[in-house]
């Protein structure tokens, strides 16, 4: 099958180009990036007008398959990826059982293979059961196919085993995801500690629970020379501690997720569920501060985070409320809306973050438009708003933290693996 898309404006920072060019795709790879190519193919995409991007690579999402079906799956969170212009996604090991095993890895490949829309890598567990005491055979997992290992909900506690664990990451060339929380300093918390938490009477999670944890990851890496990423970066002073460490030479990365650059705490003030997420929101200082973070390259990538719950799981007391909300279907738009709409970032620094940065850091060969990779391609009306509402998300959970908020930058066309796999 061959398809051409003409006359987009193509935004591909691996190879410099921010122009109109055309592209043509013979099977499953980009075969000509160039101006006005004369090629016939069997299928013509008029862009002009739009912005042709590398599909986005998302390297944070919870597709809780197995387990927790009623919430997500594999088959309808790609979908939900496909209508956000996400042609590849890291799947977090915090199902139901936990990614912590080659049988349970085996077992979620056959899932992906049978059911995935796009493209879905795999993260594994650091410890069984996600549950701090005993570290997965990291060697075995990776041996199976897994890209990074995390606890993601969870941080290891205990210094002497997470050590263990980037000492054997070393080894594996594997990269470790931290959520980077100190239970005991974060506590039974679920809203930002301060003006939010008195305000509302709640329990208050402090931004030291995040800071402390992320100054203590990156000292324990620094000391045996792994690399970590950073997940869910949401105040002030975790960006400076991110900066420090990579202007020492740490290997280091970290990514934020929209909610934290486009809302501040005061969202929460009508208790409003779908504003509840951990980190949660936090002050219009700390949102500068993830903005300028993403600016100056402190932070490399965003990530959706999307977390889907039911609706029973939401539509209860906030303390009761689950954490977490969908984002798959809202992350470039939002972007678009408050980034590069707004001059924070340019087209190119925008989709370094969503799609070039992920894709290097987890070490996959995505995330560019080069004669001969893989054709993941996005069609975008840049201008073209839309409002996401419940009935327009397709994950199976529509707690977003976006709901009925008017939104720039509407996915047309996503070609996967050199199909036409989403049409507007």
């Amino acid at each position: 099958m061959s398809i051409l898309v003409k006359n987009g404006h193509i935004v591909d920072p691996a190879n410099s180009i921010d122009e109109v060019k055309d592209i043509l795709i013979e099977g499953a790879q980009i075969s000509k990036v160039a101006s006005n190519l004369a090629a016939s193919a069997e299928t013509v995409i008029d862009a002009k007008g739009k912005i042709v991007i590398p599909g986005l690579v998302d390297m944070h999402v919870h597709l809780r398959e197995p387990g927790r079906e009623n919430k997500e799956t594999v088959a309808s969170g790609t979908r939900a990826a496909l209508k956000g212009g996400v042609t590849s996604v890291l799947a977090m090991p915090n199902t139901e059982p936990a990614i912590d095993c080659e049988e349970l890895v085996e077992s979620l490949k056959n899932i992906i293979k049978d059911t995935a829309h796009n493209n879905v890598y795999i993260c594994a567990a650091i410890t069984k059961g996600r549950l701090g005491q005993e570290l997965v055979e990291i060697g075995k997992v990776k041996k199976n196919g897994v890209i990074a290992i995390s606890d993601d909900g969870a941080s290891v506690d205990n210094d002497v085993l997470f050590l263990k664990a980037l000492k054997q990451v070393k080894r594996e060339d594997l990269l470790v995801i931290c959520h980077c929380e100190d239970k005991a300093l974060s506590g039974q918390g679920v809203v930002n500690l301060g003006l939010t938490s008195t305000r509302l009477g709640l329990r208050g999670i402090s931004k030291k629970s995040e800071y402390k944890r992320i100054e203590r990851d990156i000292k324990l890496a620094e000391s045996v020379g792994a690399k970590i990423h950073i997940a869910h970066v949401s105040c002030a002073e975790s960006v400076e501690l991110i900066a420090k460490a990579k202007r020492k030479g740490v290997r280091v990365s970290a990514e934020t997720a929209p909610h934290y650059f486009a809302l501040s705490e005061e969202a929460v003030w009508g208790f409003d569920t779908n504003k509840k997420m951990n980190p949660p929101l936090r002050s219009k200082d700390d949102v500068l501060a993830i903005k300028e973070g993403l600016k100056s390259g402190a932070i490399d990538a965003i990530a959706s985070d999307h977390a889907p719950h039911t609706q029973n799981e939401k539509d209860i007391e906030f303390d009761r409320a689950e954490f977490g909300v969908t984002g798959l279907e809202t992350t470039l738009s939002v972007t678009i809306t408050e980034l590069v709409d707004n001059g924070v970032l340019s087209w190119p620094q925008a989709i370094t973050k969503l799609a070039l940065k992920p894709a290097q850091i987890l070490g996959i060969n995505k995330g560019q438009l080069s004669k001969g990779s893989d054709a993941d391609i996005v069609v975008v009306d840049p201008q073209k708003e839309w409002i996401a509402t419940k009935e327009s998300l397709v994950s199976k959970s529509k707690n977003s933290a976006f709901l009925n908020r008017r939104l720039k930058g509407v996915v047309e066309y996503v070609i996967c693996a050199g199909a036409i796999a989403y049409k507007a």
